[in-house]
């Protein structure tokens, strides 16, 4: 289920080193392609971590702005994609954390398991990409919001640790205690509606 769109092709690349440079002359044709190009990314991110459309769609605005404002310290390697990715999914954390005070914490316990090991999408036996996401809204939100990132944003557990102000230990043991519950999850619902079908048929 995890995907990534880190590696660019060149040119999109040399594309984005001059939409930066007259974004930081204050270019509006620029900032306005940049704004195009990465809104519906952006909105994505945001919506699966804070799940208000109208939350999200504040949060992105601020966080275009942001970026603009600060594209003058991008570095010219820096992928644009990713960095403004990363200034909305902080924006959107920050977002939780007001809402819920001390929503993240440390934790010492250690959850045994592989959590580098991938789902198995068996679309003939009722488990989709569909069903995944569905059981993924039910989740408790601290492990929700680590599975959304380690799995769909495709953010290692460091990066995941260094967002959430957490130890990566803990972002590990949130992650497989999540991935666990999520798993379980699935299973369940598959079995029913498996069980659902045979009796019906």
């Amino acid at each position: 289920m995890r995907y990534s769109n880190r590696n660019q092709p060149k040119e999109t690349f040399l594309n984005e080193k001059i939409l930066i440079q007259k974004c930081n002359k204050n270019d509006y044709s620029a900032q306005l392609a940049v704004y195009n190009r990465y809104k519906n990314m952006m909105f994505s991110a945001c919506l699966r971590i804070v799940r208000s459309r109208h939350d999200a769609e504040d949060i992105v605005q601020e966080s275009f702005v942001k970026g603009f404002q600060k594209m003058s310290q991008l570095k010219e390697e820096t992928n644009l994609g990713g960095w403004l990715k990363k200034i909305v999914v902080n924006a959107s954390l920050d977002f939780v954390r007001k809402r819920k005070n001390d929503y993240w914490i440390e934790e010492t316990f250690i959850v045994e398991g592989k959590e580098e090991e991938a789902f198995e999408i068996e679309e003939d036996k009722g488990m989709t990409i569909q069903l995944i996401k569905d059981c993924l809204e039910e989740i408790k939100e601290k492990y929700r919001i680590i599975l959304v990132l380690y799995m769909i944003e495709d953010y290692n557990h460091r990066e995941i640790g260094e967002m959430l102000k957490l130890k990566e230990s803990t972002v590990r043991n949130q992650y497989r205690r999540g991935k666990n519950i999520l798993i379980e999850m699935i299973q369940k619902r598959t079995k029913n509606e498996i069980k659902r079908t045979h009796t019906s048929a």
